[in-house]
């Protein structure tokens, strides 16, 4: 069976919490089944994390058995989504879904924020964020990911600025090198093919680095079990 149609995002589901789904209204849904799971998939893309959403084009084709079939979470939450956001190159709606799954498996979605503190970052599980990480690093062949990123933290030697323009996180207005824009149009690169290496998932810088620091420090990245199949 082929995925051809473009997929949204799940309703998610709290970490730790009592399992409940939340309501959009207005805004159509509709189920989507995989390997007997079913899950309500909402028609546009969520913003929780304050930044407006972006779209791309869905590609056409997709083997329903591309999709891996164990996605673990120890938070309940279904990974499906964004499996089919990656392998249908819908990679703007992966980036949103990645950063909205962090609001909820870090907890901060439970204590009613809808952005991440770096102090949240501890609360994030191996068991989701290496599930994460191995759906981007597979549709991407390697491309990109978080432990992509932490490579090229490295390279950078902790300098934030060196980091962005290896990864393409800068971009040059004359004579004046800035951030790329993420808010209106976004200047981001949604395609697997011209983004260098590293460019996604995105983390926002709006309220300082720590964030971004955190993430490269979690503990799942300590070695290299993140990489295996469940």
């Amino acid at each position: 069976m082929k995925i051809s149609s473009p997929i949204s995002l799940l309703a998610v589901l709290a970490c730790g919490s009592t399992v409940s789904a939340f309501t959009f209204s207005g805004i159509p849904t509709r189920q989507h089944t995989h390997n007997g799971r079913t899950a309500v998939v909402v028609g546009s893309t969520m913003a929780e994390s304050g930044v407006p959403p972006a779209t791309s084009d869905a590609s056409e084709g997709v083997l329903e058995s591309d999709i891996p079939t164990n996605m673990p979470s120890d938070c309940g939450m279904d990974y499906i989504p964004l499996a089919t956001m990656l392998a249908t190159g819908q990679l703007a709606e992966a980036d949103q879904f990645t950063r909205d799954a962090l609001i909820v498996i870090s907890g901060a979605k439970e204590k009613g924020r809808d952005f991440v503190y770096f102090t949240d970052v501890k609360n994030i599980p191996n068991t989701d964020l290496a599930t994460i990480e191995r759906l981007w690093n597979q549709f991407s062949g390697g491309k990109f990911g978080y432990s992509v990123q932490k490579k090229k933290w490295k390279q950078s030697k902790g300098d934030f600025e060196v980091f962005c323009r290896k990864i393409g996180w800068n971009t040059q207005d004359g004579e004046v090198e800035r951030k790329k824009r993420w808010f209106g149009a976004s200047e981001f690169i949604y395609d697997v093919k011209k983004a260098p290496e590293g460019h996604l998932p995105l983390t926002s810088a709006l309220r300082g680095t720590s964030l971004f620091k955190n993430l490269m420090n979690h503990p799942v990245w300590e070695n290299d079990e993140w990489k295996q199949e469940p």
